[in-house]
Protein backbone atom coordinates (compact mmCIF):
# COMPACT_ATOMS: atom_id res chain seq x y z
CA UNK A 1 0.00 0.00 0.00
CA UNK A 2 1.38 3.38 -1.02
CA UNK A 3 0.56 6.32 1.22
CA UNK A 4 0.05 10.02 0.60
CA UNK A 5 2.65 11.92 2.56
CA UNK A 6 3.03 15.41 1.14
CA UNK A 7 0.72 18.22 2.19
CA UNK A 8 0.29 19.30 -1.45
CA UNK A 9 -1.04 15.82 -2.32
CA UNK A 10 -3.62 16.02 0.48
CA UNK A 11 -4.58 19.55 -0.57
CA UNK A 12 -5.03 18.49 -4.20
CA UNK A 13 -7.40 15.67 -3.17
CA UNK A 14 -9.36 18.04 -0.88
CA UNK A 15 -9.73 20.70 -3.58
CA UNK A 16 -10.36 18.62 -6.70
CA UNK A 17 -11.67 15.35 -5.27
CA UNK A 18 -15.13 14.16 -4.36
CA UNK A 19 -16.15 13.55 -0.77
CA UNK A 20 -18.78 11.67 1.16
CA UNK A 21 -19.14 11.08 4.87
CA UNK A 22 -20.83 8.79 7.35
CA UNK A 23 -21.01 8.70 11.13
CA UNK A 24 -17.35 7.79 11.69
CA UNK A 25 -15.34 8.71 8.60
CA UNK A 26 -15.06 11.17 5.70
CA UNK A 27 -13.61 9.83 2.42
CA UNK A 28 -12.19 11.99 -0.37
CA UNK A 29 -10.96 10.50 -3.63
CA UNK A 30 -9.37 11.73 -6.83
CA UNK A 31 -8.06 9.82 -9.85
CA UNK A 32 -4.25 9.82 -9.96
CA UNK A 33 -3.47 8.26 -13.39
CA UNK A 34 -1.28 5.60 -11.75
CA UNK A 35 -1.84 1.85 -11.69
CA UNK A 36 -2.15 1.76 -7.90
CA UNK A 37 -3.94 3.57 -5.09
CA UNK A 38 -2.32 5.98 -2.66
CA UNK A 39 -3.99 6.37 0.73
CA UNK A 40 -3.70 9.18 3.25
CA UNK A 41 -5.20 9.11 6.74
CA UNK A 42 -5.93 12.20 8.80
CA UNK A 43 -6.99 12.23 12.45
CA UNK A 44 -7.40 15.65 14.06
CA UNK A 45 -6.37 16.54 17.60
CA UNK A 46 -10.08 17.14 18.28
CA UNK A 47 -10.56 13.37 18.19
CA UNK A 48 -8.32 12.70 21.19
CA UNK A 49 -4.80 12.41 22.49
CA UNK A 50 -1.98 10.80 20.52
CA UNK A 51 -2.79 7.27 21.76
CA UNK A 52 -6.38 7.56 20.51
CA UNK A 53 -5.33 9.15 17.21
CA UNK A 54 -2.67 6.53 16.46
CA UNK A 55 -5.08 3.69 17.31
CA UNK A 56 -7.63 5.09 14.86
CA UNK A 57 -4.95 5.53 12.21
CA UNK A 58 -3.92 1.89 12.62
CA UNK A 59 -7.53 0.68 12.45
CA UNK A 60 -8.21 2.64 9.25
CA UNK A 61 -4.94 1.54 7.63
CA UNK A 62 -5.60 -2.11 8.48
CA UNK A 63 -9.22 -1.88 7.26
CA UNK A 64 -7.98 -0.57 3.94
CA UNK A 65 -5.14 -3.09 3.71
CA UNK A 66 -7.43 -6.09 4.22
CA UNK A 67 -9.94 -4.79 1.66
CA UNK A 68 -7.58 -3.08 -0.81
CA UNK A 69 -8.39 -5.61 -3.54
CA UNK A 70 -12.02 -4.43 -3.45
CA UNK A 71 -11.13 -0.81 -4.32
CA UNK A 72 -10.69 0.35 -7.93
CA UNK A 73 -7.07 1.18 -8.75
CA UNK A 74 -5.65 4.52 -9.86
CA UNK A 75 -7.04 6.62 -6.99
CA UNK A 76 -5.70 8.96 -4.35
CA UNK A 77 -7.85 8.34 -1.26
CA UNK A 78 -7.89 10.46 1.89
CA UNK A 79 -9.74 9.13 4.93
CA UNK A 80 -10.52 11.50 7.78
CA UNK A 81 -11.63 10.18 11.16
CA UNK A 82 -14.48 12.01 12.87
CA UNK A 83 -14.84 12.48 16.63
CA UNK A 84 -17.50 9.73 16.77
CA UNK A 85 -14.89 7.20 15.61
CA UNK A 86 -13.12 7.39 18.98
CA UNK A 87 -13.46 4.11 20.88
CA UNK A 88 -15.03 2.19 17.97
CA UNK A 89 -14.10 -1.40 17.18
CA UNK A 90 -12.18 -2.58 14.14
CA UNK A 91 -15.35 -4.03 12.58
CA UNK A 92 -17.22 -0.71 12.94
CA UNK A 93 -14.37 1.24 11.29
CA UNK A 94 -14.01 -1.37 8.54
CA UNK A 95 -17.72 -1.33 7.76
CA UNK A 96 -17.73 2.50 7.71
CA UNK A 97 -14.83 2.49 5.20
CA UNK A 98 -16.53 -0.06 2.93
CA UNK A 99 -19.81 1.85 3.19
CA UNK A 100 -18.11 5.01 1.90
CA UNK A 101 -16.49 3.00 -0.89
CA UNK A 102 -19.93 1.78 -1.97
CA UNK A 103 -21.43 5.29 -1.84
CA UNK A 104 -18.60 6.64 -4.04
CA UNK A 105 -18.90 3.61 -6.35
CA UNK A 106 -15.14 3.01 -6.11
CA UNK A 107 -15.47 -0.64 -5.05
CA UNK A 108 -15.08 -3.46 -7.58
CA UNK A 109 -18.11 -5.64 -8.18
CA UNK A 110 -16.94 -8.80 -6.43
Amino acid sequence: MESLKKNKDFTKVYRKGKSKANKYLVLYYLENNLSYNRVGISVSKKVGNSVVRHRLTRLIRESYRLNSDMFNSGLDIVVIARENAKGRTFKEIESALLHLGKIHKILNKK
